[in-house]
């Protein structure tokens, strides 16, 4: 292909296109929050404007454009930076200490049992669950037991464990704005044999997205909450688990992530179910580190599960 001068003088507005979309994945946290939660509306999605930056090739390839093919190497920087390392296989891949499933089954899922049968096929040592109704309790309990005799549960989450459980307690996530019933956080300590764990399993309040903009005042404030729940926890490791509404990259979640490591690898996009765009089930740790996650097959929630493996003795303290 043969390009004459006017090839760096036409397709400015793509350069310029392309100059925003690497300045909105460089410093998404100076988008402001202020008026509709914007910053945090963008954090949901960042991994996605890798498709804005595929768009304006092919619109830059059309248009014979070099300047746009040359600034675009900005954008591609900066999404390789921010979420290329997790496209990397693991770097020890299959070692690990734990794994762990998380997954808001949903009150309206019409099979707990294929559900639960789901969830005990990755094999994993500890399965976090939310939106647990009274009616499908009793049948999580029975379809789990064989392979996972210890359990927990407080409120609408609740915790399984291939080791023994103790110490189960409720944690108080409810931002005061909220008056109706509402237990959605348990802590235990589970015996493995690589030494006692604290385990959480949080359900954040949800979000929504309006003309106003993100409304996710209570979700920050209950994470503000668990934050400050997790920093006094003495137990090292800790282990965090839960639909936690939001992406790891949301400042919405500073008060945890702050304070804890998430996934090295995996994009694991978690919700919705039938087209998942975010993942907003979450596992994260202390003093141990999340190699890698997965998604795992559909359930009948409108979330999909997600397992972890973990890698226990290093992380952040």
């Amino acid at each position: 292909m043969k390009w004459d001068r006017s090839a760096w003088e036409r397709g400015r507005v793509l350069a310029g296109l392309a100059v925003v979309t690497a300045g909105l994945l460089a410093f998404h946290p100076a988008v402001p929050n202020s008026v509709g939660h914007l910053g945090s509306l963008l954090e949901q999605f960042l991994p996605w404007l890798g498709l804005v930056v595929v768009v304006l090739l092919v619109l830059a390839l059309l248009r014979r454009s070099a300047i746009a093919l040359v600034t675009l190497l900005l954008p591609v920087a900066a999404w390789a930076y921010l979420c290329g390392g997790l496209l990397l296989p693991e770097t020890t891949p299959g070692t690990h200490d734990l794994i762990v499933v998380q997954h808001n089954v949903s009150d309206e899922n019409a099979d707990p049992a294929g559900t639960a049968r789901t969830l005990a096929n990755a094999g994993p040592d500890l399965i976090a669950l939310e939106e647990l109704v009274p009616a499908a309790l009793p049948v999580y309990e029975k379809t789990l037991a064989p392979q996972y005799p210890y359990h927990a549960v407080r409120g609408t989450v609740g915790l399984w464990s291939k080791h023994p459980l103790t110490g189960s307690r409720t944690v108080n996530i409810k931002p005061p704005g909220i008056t109706d019933s509402w237990e959605r956080g348990l802590r235990a300590v589970a015996r493995t044999p690589h030494g006692e764990i604290a385990v959480y399993v949080a359900h954040l309040p949800s979000v929504r997205v309006g003309a106003s903009g993100l409304g996710s005042a209570w979700r920050d404030e209950s994470a503000g909450m668990l934050g400050r729940v997790v920093a006094a926890e003495k137990l090292r490791p800790v282990i965090l688990m839960g639909d936690l509404n939001s992406t790891v990259d949301d400042r919405g979640l500073a008060p945890l992530t702050s304070r804890m490591t998430t996934a090295q690898r995996g994009f694991a996009f978690s919700f919705p179910a039938a087209f998942p765009l975010a993942r907003i089930d979450q596992v994260m740790a202390r003093s141990a580190t999340v190699t890698h996650i997965r998604s795992l097959p559909e359930t009948g929630s409108d979330h999909l599960p997600v397992a972890a493996r973990i890698a226990l003795g290093r992380g952040v303290d």
